[in-house]
């Protein structure tokens, strides 16, 4: 092996020690910030699990309340929840350290790309999940608590309570993804606005079997995820439309503008350029 050979590998071997210990470095950050967060809340975990129940509660028969069926839920159900809020919570966190370590590898036009795509993903995952709080959550427990058979007390167990709406923030927060994920299959050419609005009838069937699977076996709920999901998708559309269908036309303008003074001689050019030297070449007739 040779010494170029040598310094080559040494340098790989370094290099890649680098991106493993900033990794670690930021990793290191994800997990204290999570783990701040968490100490920061767990002094109010019953009162967060409280506010949580609300929509719930608000629509149980008076006199009725949860229970808790296992011994340790009094205390795990409520640790649970601090820790998921936690990672909610310091998501924006999460997304600096995750975009810092892979914006030196990007280019600059994959970092104009993704910085606002990640940035939109985060905020509209916060917007799913404050929607399934305020609309979705009222909805559907006021249809449970009605359509209980007569004689049958109305008495959740806290975990199920808790893994049942964690369900629903997940669903809803992934669902309200729909706009970015139509705008970047765009973006990246896998297909175009005109054959994504071509199998729009698809998309809205599609829309309703989704909210069928993801949410409790009711119309209200079904419908309350369903239209959201068509709603978002015709948002990705225009969105695509109006962004990467003006941002081609002005390269096209760039393009244009910036068209060069001169071209490449073709063979007829060539043989009309030795006509015109030749004419030029003849003594003058004398007379």
């Amino acid at each position: 092996m040779t010494t170029n050979d040598t310094s080559s590998s040494n340098q790989k071997h370094e290099t890649l020690l680098t991106h493993l210990y900033e990794l670690r470095s930021r990793l290191l950050w994800i997990v204290g910030s999570v783990m701040l967060v968490f100490l920061c809340l767990f002094y109010f975990a019953n009162d967060l699990y409280g506010y949580l129940a609300g929509p719930l509660m608000a629509h149980m028969p008076e006199g009725s309340s949860m229970v808790a069926i296992d011994v340790a839920s009094p205390f795990l159900t409520p640790f649970k929840l601090v820790f998921v809020l936690s990672i909610v919570l310091a998501i924006p966190i999460i997304l600096f350290h995750v975009w810092g370590f892979i914006a030196p590898g990007l280019y600059s036009h994959e970092k104009r790309l993704a910085f606002p795509i990640i940035i939109s993903s985060w905020i509209l995952f916060y917007i799913g999940m404050a929607f399934a709080y305020f609309v979705v959550f009222p909805l559907m427990f006021a249809f449970f608590t009605r359509v209980a058979p007569e004689g049958v007390a109305v008495m959740t167990d806290i975990g199920r309570y808790l893994d049942f709406v964690l369900k629903i923030f997940i669903a809803f927060g992934v669902a309200f993804e729909v706009p970015i994920i139509t705008f970047v299959l765009v973006k990246l050419g896998m297909t175009t606005s005109d054959q994504l609005a071509a199998k729009r009838p698809y998309v809205i069937v599609g829309a309703f079997v989704v909210g069928m699977l993801l949410t409790p076996p009711d119309i209200i709920s079904q419908f309350l995820l369903a239209i959201p999901v068509w709603l978002l998708f015709e948002l990705g559309l225009l969105m695509s439309r109006l962004m990467i269908n003006n941002k081609s036309s002005s390269e096209v303008e760039v393009s244009e503008r910036q068209e060069p003074r001169f071209r490449t001689l073709t063979d007829e050019d060539h043989a009309i350029e030795i006509d015109d030297n030749e004419l030029l070449d003849e003594p003058p007739e004398v007379k």
